[in-house]
């Protein structure tokens, strides 16, 4: 009886919405999580960075949620609340292919499939749709003419349209290169079965039912302002005409880049993910669909992924850190993001910045990781 209990117990809290709680009820040290959050308070203090957000969860219970520095570097710009709104870049992805294996599950899609029978532009025949969602399709991270498209504000028609020719970097399946036009592809594929937007497709089927208010592909309706400033050079004509804080980027719904979020909304996803696909009663994906997720996918290539989510074990993932387990899975961004899960631990972290994650390697985003890893104490 009392193993009946605890195990009612435990389904009631694995479907139970986040809530707060005391760093020392979900067996989290309080002084340690301030070091994490102290490195924040000095990046920001410093002027290295003008806006970050990071909450830590264990167990369900929100141990640290902190928002830190303005909203842009105008004078008067407000404050950043726990929960303002960033553009996430490449933590996108990981939500294109949520929707992508929904609809396997729902006998729509087989990620065994040649890609071209959904995509029957696809000059690479030998392409399967699970090569898009790991990183070994052989298509480029990006195209030849990127730059040259987003001056001109081509539609994302454009962008699709040129990934259907453009030539592989190898044969598909020999090698590993991370590539943002395999998760494009996937996001095209969403469209064209669902005949739907991806933006309304996510909205409607993820954000919505898990209640993250505050997520959206592209702006969502919002202003610009109203989010997080991300700080960046280049040339100047370029940055204000297809930059990071362009209307035209900003909104355009890039499946590879173009979602805008909050530590929370990302953390109930991560949270979703940890619970085996529910949250709050709502199932999103079955177990074993997020098992495989959440898994290596590349076999003998060495180079595990898994579908759309990294994994701390992979040589080429470094941002979440040298102390979580190896079972660590979640994904980064160019624009100073990151967001993973440990399921040993069950801990979420997500560190949402302003500061391109390239100007130091992602380091920043390891050594706060570190210390949020290193705050589990039983």
């Amino acid at each position: 009886m009392k193993k009946l209990m605890l195990l009612a117990v435990s389904a009631m809290l694995m479907n139970a919405q986040l809530r707060k709680a005391n760093p020392a009820e979900v067996g989290l040290d309080a002084a340690r999580l301030e070091r994490a959050s102290g490195l924040l308070e000095a990046e920001i203090r410093e002027g290295r960075i003008g806006a970050a957000s990071l909450i830590v969860v264990r167990n369900g219970g929100i141990a640290l949620h902190r928002g830190y520095g303005k909203l842009s570097p105008k004078a008067d710009a407000p404050a950043v609340n726990p929960d303002t709104i960033f553009l996430l870049a490449s933590i996108t992805k990981p939500v294109t292919i949520t929707a992508l294996m929904m609809l396997a599950e729902r006998g729509l899609v087989s990620i065994e499939d040649p890609a071209h029978l959904y995509l029957p532009e696809l000059q690479h025949k030998q392409i399967k749709v699970r090569h898009l969602m790991s990183h070994i399709s052989g298509l480029p991270d990006m195209l030849p003419r990127n730059t040259e498209l987003r001056r001109a504000h081509a539609p994302l028609s454009d962008f699709v349209k040129e990934t259907m020719s453009t030539p592989l970097l190898y044969p598909t399946g020999t090698d590993f290169k991370y590539q943002s036009m395999g998760t494009l592809l996937s996001g095209e594929i969403v469209e064209r079965v669902t005949k739907m937007r991806l933006r309304d497709f996510e909205q409607k089927e993820i954000f919505g039912p898990l209640g993250m208010k505050s997520s959206a592909l592209g702006m969502g309706g919002r202003k610009i302002e109203d989010t997080a400033w991300c700080q960046g050079g280049g040339d100047p004509a370029d940055v204000a005409r297809f930059g990071a804080n362009s209307p035209y980027w900003r909104d355009m719904g890039h499946p590879w880049g173009g979602m805008h979020s909050t530590t929370r909304d990302l953390a109930v996803l991560l949270q979703t993910f940890l619970n085996g696909g529910e949250y709050a009663g709502h199932r999103l994906l079955s177990p074993k669909t997020v098992a495989r997720m959440i898994t290596d996918q590349n076999g003998s290539l060495d180079k595990p992924w898994g579908l759309g989510w990294g994994l701390a074990n992979s040589p080429v993932w470094a941002y979440f850190g040298d102390i979580c387990s190896r079972k660590t899975f979640g994904h980064s961004g160019a624009t100073g993001t990151v967001a993973w899960a440990d399921p040993e631990s069950k801990l979420v972290c997500v560190i949402l910045t302003t500061r391109p994650s390239g100007e130091d390697e992602g380091r920043l985003l390891r050594l706060v990781s570190n210390s949020v890893a290193g705050s589990v104490v039983k």
